[in-house]
């Protein structure tokens, strides 16, 4: 089958577009034809060779981390699904691999595609969809009446979990530049910082949750949003000692990861505060509850640009630019 491989880690290295063997089918695994497949800054980290202390992928192996497309074959003990059926996933770290044709997927992983999206529209959705319920459903417990800073709101997380906050009850507050104001106005953003004409720190107070998806300065600043007893969870770091452990990571990466996120969990502490990183994982149940959001019109999905499986290279230098408005799909099919 054609891929797009990562022959070595490179920073900004290009993709090989060549051949791979066609993927095994285990008794709980899905073969999956694949339609269109998302994009997302872990791609580009994991290309880059950023993660290779947590996932320690041996190249050459295909990149890519959520895809929409239609089951080919089923296991022997697959009950939830059969040939035919029209499905989307992010795949379990191990497994990933949706720049390609094709892929096996595990069982648990998978869930049936919305029925009112295309298949670009539903392959924007599993890695994003996660990440959100995870932080404000999981591990936030985010509930009617709270209020929650989202940062980053124009980008692919922020776009999904200002509408799946507002679904909540949350009062939303997010962060953007001001091309995109409107867009996340209109996704039920209640208050919206521009920051190019505002510091969120000065303006915003009182907060039950914030969602950080930036930078260490972000970070440090958004402690001052919280009130005490407010959550700070992180997706872009630093790991704590909590993620180590869910990882399976050796006892020295554990200790690493207890010291780069040391001070952030010092000066929360200190403030009464909880702070915390979270790296999503593959579930299907979960997507399957988001499938219902989406066909019930409480979620769209927002798309900034589809690009041809062929210009999947270009598509990876497009979301490098950081300038994209939600997320960037490639098509397949």
């Amino acid at each position: 089958m054609k891929a797009f491989i990562l022959d070595k880690y490179k920073k900004r290295g290009a993709l090989h577009f060549g051949d791979r063997p066609e993927p095994a089918v285990g008794d709980d695994d899905v073969l999956v034809d694949i339609h269109a497949a998302g994009l997302n800054p872990l791609d580009s980290k994991i290309r880059d060779g950023a993660f290779k202390p947590i996932l320690p992928y041996r190249p050459p192996f295909v990149l890519g981390h959520e895809m929409a497309g239609v089951v080919a074959r089923v296991g022997s003990r697959v009950r939830r699904f059969k040939v035919g059926d029209e499905v989307y996933a992010r795949p379990r770290d191990g497994r990933i691999g949706t720049f390609a044709e094709r892929i096996s997927i595990h069982e648990g992983d998978l869930a049936l595609k919305p029925a009112n999206l295309t298949m670009e529209e539903a392959a924007s959705i599993p890695l994003v969809g996660l990440t959100a319920w995870q932080v404000l459903v999981d591990r936030a417990s985010l509930r009617k009446g709270q209020k929650i800073l989202i940062h980053a709101g124009s980008g692919g997380v922020g776009t999904f979990a200002i509408q799946l906050a507002k679904h909540l009850g949350a009062t939303v507050a997010t962060t953007t530049s001001t091309a995109n104001v409107d867009l996340v106005r209109s996704l039920g953003a209640d208050v919206v910082i521009d920051y190019k004409k505002q510091d969120f720190e000065t303006v915003l107070s009182g907060y039950d949750v914030v969602l950080n998806s930036l930078d260490g300065a972000t970070l440090q600043k958004s402690l001052s949003v919280l009130k005490p007893g407010g959550k700070l969870i992180s997706i872009s770091g630093p790991p704590d000692a909590d993620f180590a452990r869910q990882k399976g990571l050796n006892w020295g990466l554990r200790q690493l990861m207890r010291l780069l996120s040391f001070g952030i969990r010092r000066k929360a502490k200190g403030r009464g505060l909880a702070y915390s990183f979270l790296f999503m994982r593959a579930d299907g149940e979960q997507l399957s509850q988001i499938t219902a959001l989406i066909e019930a019109g409480a979620i769209r999905p927002i798309i900034d640009r589809v690009f041809p499986f062929a210009a999947t290279n270009e598509a990876l230098a497009y979301l490098d630019t950081g300038r994209s408005k939600g997320k960037v799909v490639v098509r397949l099919k």
